[in-house]
């Protein structure tokens, strides 16, 4: 991460080097600003990009924070929706003499014995739900993806609620994915446990993480770009 400073105003960036000739800046749905440039390229030539591009990136900025004061709050009740596995669930609240959560048809059900309006209650069913979806899930696509390394030894994989990461190692002993993932497609949990799998050999964003990453997962940036654009960059 890096600071640009202009005037009175200061922007925490994310600045990735390539095998590019051409600077490309992105704002993304959270706000974070994302750089990418060639791997040889001059501080100067960046700081006057960054100077040219200010006024569309705070433009870009302001409007995002538009968007996130104006975020719909889930009340957990019939009509809205959730995403599962990349697809977007309409939510369908039934009286029940059983309480149940279940996908069918394109409809996430929640049976309650409860009220249907009864939103704390139909919450903690829901995320009870998610949360056995993602023990079952990620165990899956870690080890599929696992296959693609020759660590003599793998990692263990938890999960924990993060407040702006989809995934940490922690060690060569334990990685760690953030729960929120299971609303994503199946690709994008993969690239995030490939990328934290990469961290295991370079602990930071070298050039040498970024070759093993592309190795491990051609086209990754494609994905990331998916994950981050429809679902934010925490």
């Amino acid at each position: 991460m890096r600071t640009f400073i202009y005037g009175n105003y200061s922007y925490s960036y994310e600045l990735i080097k390539q095998d590019r000739k051409s600077l490309a800046l992105t704002v993304k749905p959270d706000m974070g600003i994302l750089l990418k440039c060639p791997h040889e390229i001059e501080e100067e030539r960046i700081e006057k990009f960054l100077k040219r591009k200010w006024s569309w990136m705070n433009k870009q900025i302001m409007f995002f924070e538009k968007v996130e004061r104006k975020k719909y709050q889930p009340e957990y009740i019939s009509g809205e929706s959730f995403f599962y596995l990349g697809r977007q669930y309409k939510l369908v609240v039934k009286r029940s003499t059983n309480d149940s959560v279940k996908l069918l048809r394109g409809i996430l059900y929640v049976e309650t014995t409860q009220s249907v309006k009864d939103g704390m209650s139909n919450k903690k069913m829901i995320d009870r739900w998610f949360k056995n979806k993602c023990e079952d899930i990620f165990q899956e696509r870690f080890a599929e993806v696992q296959k693609r390394f020759d660590y003599q030894k793998m990692p263990i994989l938890k999960v924990r609620n993060m407040s702006k990461r989809w995934g940490s190692c922690l060690s060569k002993e334990q990685i760690v994915l953030n729960p929120k993932l299971i609303h994503t497609p199946k690709d994008c949990i993969d690239y995030v446990i490939v990328h934290e799998l990469c961290h295991v050999k370079h602990k930071d964003h070298s050039k040498k993480f970024w070759t093993l990453l592309e190795e491990k997962y051609p086209k990754w940036e494609k994905i990331k770009e998916k994950l981050e654009y429809n679902f934010g960059n925490l």
